[in-house]
C-alpha cells in the first residue's frame, strides 16, 4: 500500500513538471504567434499606407481594413489591438482594453522609443494548478519604407488556453488513477503470492520453535531473492545446528569452571579471615589474661572466709563483670570467624565500621593509633554480606595499623598515629574514606597494590591477599576502590558503594 501511494505521488509530481513545461511551451508559442501577427499586420499597413497612399483617419473609417485586421487577431488567438502614430497618439484599436487603456499606451510609446518590441502578462487567474497570468500584450514598432511609422500592441487572453489544459489535466489524472489501481492490485497479488506467504511462513516455524528443538529445514524452489533466502536460512541453520552442541559443551565445561572459581575464591577469602584471626589472636589473649587474673584474685579473697556479705556480693559482682568481658571478646572474635552466610541483606555501614573499631579497639597494634570517625553520610544503607564488609574494613584498617607502626621515631619510639574513618553520599552510593598517617606507598606499586600476592610488607608478615579480597568483594556489590597516597605523608583507601534503594 505505502509503494502504491509513493508511486502515484511520483507520477503526480511528474504530470505537475510536465504542466509547468506545457505551460511555459504554450506560452512560447503564443509570444512566437504574436510576434507573427504583428508582422502581418505590419506589412497590411505598410501596403495601404505606402502602396495606397492612405490616412490613419481612411483607415479608421474603412470597414474592410477593420475586418482584415479582426481576421488576423481571431486566428492568432488574440482579441485586442492598439495601434498608434510615430508621435504616439492613438490612430486605431480593436476592442477596449479597459482599465490597462493606458498601461497599453506607455508601452506603445516606449516601444517608439527603444524601436524594439516587447511583451508582458498582467492580471493573475486561476491556472492549471496554481495562479497564472490572465494576459498577454505583446509591442513592436511599425516601419514603412525603413522610417518609424508608429507602433501596434497585441492582447491575447490566456484564460482559454489554461483551460485547454485543464481538459487534458483531466484525462492524466483519470489515467494517473486507473494506473494506481492496477498497480495496487497486481502489487498486492505479487507481493503476497512472491513475498508475504513466504515470510509468514518463515514466522510461524519461528513462532512455533521452542527450545531444545531441532532446527527445521526449510523449503522453496523459486529462483527469486526471497528463494535465495531461504537457500541461505537453511544453510545457516545448519550451521547453528553445529554451533548448538558445541555452545552446549562450553557453557557447561564453563559452568564447572565457573563453580571452581566461586570455590576458589571462597577459599581465598576464608584463608585471609583465618590469617587476620592470627594476626588478631595474640591482642585477645592479652586482652583476656587481664580479666581472668582478676577473676583469679577476687576467687583467692573469697576462699579465706573471712569477708562480710557485702563484700563477698561485690566481688561476686566484679566476678561477673569480668567474665561477662571476657565473653564479649570471645563472642566478637567468634562472629568474625565463623563462616559467613554469603546472603546479601539490607545492612548499615556505620553500623559495621563501628563494630569493626570496637573490636580492634583492645589490640596491642592499635595502642599507639587514635581512631577518629566523621560519619557525615545521611544514607548507610547497602545492599551486602555484613561479614564480608566487615572483613574488608578489618584487612583495611589493619594494613593501615602496620603502615603507622613501621614509622618509627629517631629514638626508637613509634609516633602517636591518627587512623581517620570518613563517610559522605555522592549520588546514589556512600563513599568511605581510610585515611591514615603512615610511610605511603611509591607511586610506582601504587597500580599493583590490589592485585593478588602483591606486597610491601617484610617476607612473613603479609599474604599480599588482604587487597586482592577486599578489590573482589567490592567489585561483586558493584562498587568500586581505589588509593591515593603521598610518600611519607599517607595513603588514603576510597571505597564506593551503591546505596539500597
Amino acid at each position: 500500500m505505502y509503494m502504491a501511494f509513493l508511486a502515484m505521488f511520483a507520477m503526480l509530481l511528474v504530470n505537475v513538471v510536465m504542466v509547468k513545461f506545457a505551460v511555459r511551451d504554450l506560452l512560447t508559442e503564443k509570444l512566437k504567434a504574436g510576434r507573427l501577427l504583428l508582422h502581418a499586420v505590419e506589412q497590411r499597413l505598410e501596403y495601404e499606407m505606402a502602396g495606397r497612399q492612405k490616412t490613419w483617419e481612411n483607415l479608421r473609417s474603412d470597414p474592410h481594413f477593420r475586418n482584415q485586421i479582426a481576421s488576423l487577431l481571431k486566428e492568432g488567438g488574440f482579441s485586442h489591438a492598439l495601434i498608434v502614430n510615430r508621435d504616439g497618439t492613438r490612430v486605431f484599436g480593436m476592442e477596449s482594453f479597459g482599465e490597462m487603456d493606458k498601461e497599453v499606451v506607455l508601452s506603445s510609446r516606449k516601444v517608439l522609443a527603444t524601436r524594439k518590441g516587447s511583451h508582458d502578462f498582467s492580471g493573475s487567474t486561476w491556472g492549471v494548478i496554481w495562479l497564472s497570468p490572465k494576459r498577454l500584450n505583446i509591442s513592436a514598432p511599425m516601419f514603412f519604407d525603413g522610417h518609424l511609422g508608429g507602433a501596434t500592441t497585441i492582447c491575447a487572453d490566456l484564460i482559454p488556453l489554461y483551460q485547454q489544459l485543464r481538459d487534458s489535466e483531466k484525462i492524466i489524472l483519470l489515467y494517473i488513477l486507473l494506473n494506481t489501481i492496477v498497480f495496487v492490485l497486481f502489487g498486492i497479488y505479487f507481493l503476497s503470492r512472491t513475498v508475504v506467504k513466504p515470510i509468514h511462513k518463515l514466522l510461524r516455524i519461528t513462532e512455533e520453535f521452542e527450545e531444545g528443538e531441532t532446527f527445521p529445514q526449510l523449503a522453496d524452489s523459486s529462483r527469486n531473492e526471497i528463494g535465495q533466502l531461504f537457500r541461505s536460512l537453511n544453510k545457516m541453520l545448519k550451521r547453528l545446528e553445529e554451533n548448538k552442541h558445541e555452545l552446549k559443551s562450553h557453557i557447561a565445561s564453563l559452568e564447572e569452571a565457573n563453580q571452581e572459581l566461586k570455590k576458589a575464591q571462597k577459599e581465598i577469602i576464608k584463608s585471609e579471615k583465618l590469617a587476620s584471626m592470627g594476626r588478631l589472636a595474640t591482642g585477645v589473649a592479652h586482652e583476656i589474661g587481664n580479666p581472668i587474673g582478676i577473676v583469679l584474685g577476687y576467687l583467692e579473697l573469697l576462699n579465706k572466709g573471712d569477708l562480710q556479705e557485702e563484700e563477698k556480693q561485690d566481688f561476686l559482682n566484679r566476678i561477673e563483670s569480668e567474665i561477662r568481658r571476657i565473653s564479649g571478646i570471645i563472642r566478637q572474635l567468634l562472629d568474625f570467624s565463623g563462616p559467613a552466610s554469603g546472603e546479601r541483606t539490607q545492612a548499615s555501614l556505620h553500623g559495621l565500621i563501628t563494630e569493626t573499631l570496637n573490636m580492634l579497639k583492645p589490640q596491642p597494634m592499635m595502642a599507639s593509633i587514635k581512631l577518629q570517625t566523621d560519619l557525615k553520610a545521611e544514607r548507610d544503607a547497602v545492599w551486602a554480606d555484613s561479614d564480608q564488609l566487615k572483613q574488608v574494613f578489618l584487612n583495611i584498617i589493619m594494613n593501615a595499623a602496620d603502615a603507622m607502626g613501621d614509622d618509627m621515631a629517631s629514638d626508637g619510639e613509634a609516633r602517636p598515629k591518627t587512623l581517620m574513618v570518613k563517610t559522605a553520599n555522592i549520588n546514589d552510593s556512600i563513599e568511605i574514606r581510610f585515611a591514615d598517617e603512615g610511610l605511603g606507598i611509591p607511586e610506582k606499586d601504587l597500580a599493583q597494590i590490589f592485585d593478588p600476592f602483591f606486597t610491601t610488607k617484610e617476607p612473613g608478615k603479609g599474604t599480599g591477599l588482604g587487597l586482592s579480597v577486599c578489590y573482589r568483594i567490592i567489585e561483586g556489590l558493584g562498587g568500586a576502590i581505589r588509593a591515593e597516597s603521598t610518600l611519607g605523608k599517607g595513603t588514603t583507601i576510597i571505597i564506593d558503594i551503591p546505596l539500597h534503594q
